[in-house]
């Protein structure tokens, strides 16, 4: 075989000509557009099998319920955190509640998020009577710019934070126009049939609300998020007078929040937290940074207005939080002085005492703020002996090792770290297990349907329920997609009936500009080519003979390093030899694919054998 020479990760026969590259060869691209990977939101219980890319660019129509009965379907968030969308159907009215994105998990390299599909409205577009929002949150909003345009464009409804953050986002999808219309929380809608009205709810955003929905089957109830806040920040506790009115006029449905309806107690008060924060603030002898959620607009309140009191100057990082704020500050949710308020460069013109950052990037997240920071990455600001980083929010389930390994660079560089294990730094946004009963008692529900969360948080919130007495056939554990019926029997009376039958639920991914155009076959060469890398063989071949005209060149991503497997290399380009001379040249000339098939099978099964690997094999055939 002669002399090998390697080239970097390509390998061919030392004294050949390398051909060019051709058109269309493979090329490196970055995991995720626009930046690092998006924080995990949980590892959702699909069944991987099941995903499609078909979305809203279904060609199948479904028949919608029959009579006079109510049809309630939720898309997104009962097998996992996040991508919250319920349809709620009689005849030809529809109302959609929320239309949210979910982060991916860690095996769907490549995609952005994931989006509902969609595809039930196929042919219902015109009966799309308008989308109601609960708050502001992406998981319940993050999909409005991907899927408005494709069910009929109806009207966006959304208290004043939710409609600024989705009116600020549409800049980013200047062809994706959405009609948001702003309400406030006593407003009632008139959507087809439907009747609509809000009641306030506390959550960790300002104007969350939850949606109430008078059908003619009954009136249904969804919380969205929740919590029972008894001395919040910046709003007022729930309307408990409102709920126990809706409750007293009677409740078909209640759709309740399910993330941490598996912790016992009540949730945190904000105004607990505050309290922390002002002693960490007013004890810290250097710079304070905070990492929280940039939607977290209660816990930047606070942290501002400490920071105010005690005379430290603010500054803002990361483009969410700057965002964020800035519209809570033109909606007057948070009041500031704005000589309080430095940039991010002005940092280093003010005593490290007199100086508090607030940043995004508590998850760890590779290119967000606080990393940059911690990595020495950040242009302006470094970790200095003496700081104070404090961690003001929880670890979304999957970022566990991405946080940990932060606080490690961190405390290796002096700096003191404050998070929730620690001290009361934080207060989640969701209702726990004595905050649903009291829902519950005041709702007093015919039926309970448990939402927002994977399976086994569906099925705790089921328990809290039946703990009350609800009997089992009353709550409804249902999957997405699953339909559920509600309609009057004689006595007038409103009867629900959970069906076997789904509607199309699977992931739409969202993947920089492409939506729904990652198919199940695109993810499963992504995996391919993230757990065993590539193998690309490139060959000349004479047209007139079909015969090599030169040595194959053999390119390697992610696989081996070429140096230190030169025999595995050499028995590779044995094997491509011997492939090319069995098949008949005049087989060859006529079906070029064929050489490309021999390439494929025979270099895998050396590699398999030598290796127990499978790479991506991928010829590439220049005629000469």
């Amino acid at each position: 075989m002669g002399n090998f020479k390697p080239r970097g990760n390509s390998f061919r026969p030392s004294g050949g000509a390398k051909p060019q590259r051709p058109a269309g060869a493979p090329s490196a691209r970055p995991a995720f557009s626009g930046g690092g990977r998006p924080p995990r939101r949980g590892a959702p219980t699909h069944d991987r099998s099941s995903l499609s890319s078909t979305g809203v660019k279904s060609e199948q129509t479904f028949a919608g319920p029959s009579g006079e009965k109510v049809r309630v379907i939720v898309l997104g968030g009962l097998e996992e955190v996040g991508r919250n969308c319920t349809l709620i159907e009689y005849k030809n009215d529809i109302v959609i509640v929320d239309l949210g994105w979910q982060f991916p998990d860690e095996d769907m390299p490549g995609v952005d998020y994931i989006i509902p599909n969609m595809s039930y409205l196929k042919g219902k577009e015109k009966n799309v009577r308008g989308v109601v929002i609960t708050h502001g949150h992406y998981d319940h909003i993050g999909a409005i710019p991907h899927v408005i345009p494709h069910i009929g464009n109806p009207t966006v409804y959304a208290l004043p934070i939710a409609a600024a953050i989705v009116k600020k986002r549409q800049t980013d999808f200047p062809m994706s126009q959405v009609d948001v219309k702003t309400i406030n929380i006593d407003t009632v809608l008139q959507l087809g049939v439907f009747k609509v009205h809000f009641f306030h709810i506390n959550h960790n955003i300002p104007d969350s609300a939850g949606i109430v929905i008078e059908t003619p089957a009954g009136t249904i109830c969804h919380t969205g998020d929740w919590k029972f806040d008894y001395h919040p920040v910046g709003a007022p506790p729930a309307d408990f007078h409102k709920i126990a009115r809706v409750g007293m006029d009677g409740v078909m449905l209640l759709m309740g929040d399910s993330t941490n309806a598996s912790q016992p107690g009540q949730q945190t008060s904000e105004a607990v937290i505050g309290e922390e924060l002002r002693s960490i603030l007013e004890k810290a002898k250097g710079r304070v940074i905070v990492g929280t959620f940039a939607s977290l607009l209660s816990r930047v309140k606070q942290l501002m207005e400490i920071s105010e009191s005690l005379g430290r100057k603010i500054a803002l990082e990361g483009y969410s939080m700057k965002t964020n704020t800035e519209i809570a500050r033109e909606l007057g949710f948070i009041k500031i002085n704005p000589k309080s308020l430095i940039t991010i460069e002005q940092v280093k013109d003010y005593a490290p005492e007199k100086v508090t950052i607030i940043c995004t990037g508590a998850q760890g997240e590779q290119r967000a703020a606080l990393s940059r920071i911690a990595n020495d990455e950040h242009r302006f600001i470094r970790i200095e002996k003496g700081d104070t980083v404090i961690f003001s929010s929880s670890v979304i389930p999957g970022n566990e090792g991405t946080v940990q390994r932060l606080k490690d660079v961190l405390y290796r560089k002096r700096a003191k770290v404050i998070h929730k294990d620690m001290m009361d730094v934080h207060a989640g946004g969701h209702a726990k297990k004595e905050d649903v009963k009291l829902m519950l008692s005041l709702f007093r529900p015919k039926y309970y349907m448990p939402i927002e969360g994977n399976h086994f948080l569906l099925r705790e919130n089921a328990e809290v329920a039946y703990s009350m007495g609800w009997k089992e056939e009353d709550v409804y554990v249902a999957d997405n997609g699953q339909i559920l019926e509600f309609s009057k029997d004689a006595k007038g009376q409103s009867v629900g009936q959970l069906m076997a039958d789904k509607v199309p639920s699977d992931y739409v991914f969202v993947d920089g500009l492409g939506v729904g155009d990652v198919s199940q076959v695109i993810l499963r060469d992504r995996q391919a080519l993230a757990e065993d890398g590539m193998v690309v063989v490139i060959v000349q071949v004479k047209k007139e003979t079909g015969r090599l005209n030169s040595a194959p060149d053999i390119v390697t991503r992610g696989f081996i390093h070429i140096k230190e497997n030169i025999e595995l290399m050499t028995a590779m380009h044995t094997t491509i030899e011997k492939a090319l001379a069995a098949i008949d040249p005049l087989q060859s000339m006529a079906d070029p694919a064929m050489i490309k098939d021999a390439i494929r099978e025979e270099v895998g099964k050396i590699l398999f054998q030598k290796t127990e690997r499978r790479p991506m094999i991928l010829p590439v055939l220049i005629e000469v």
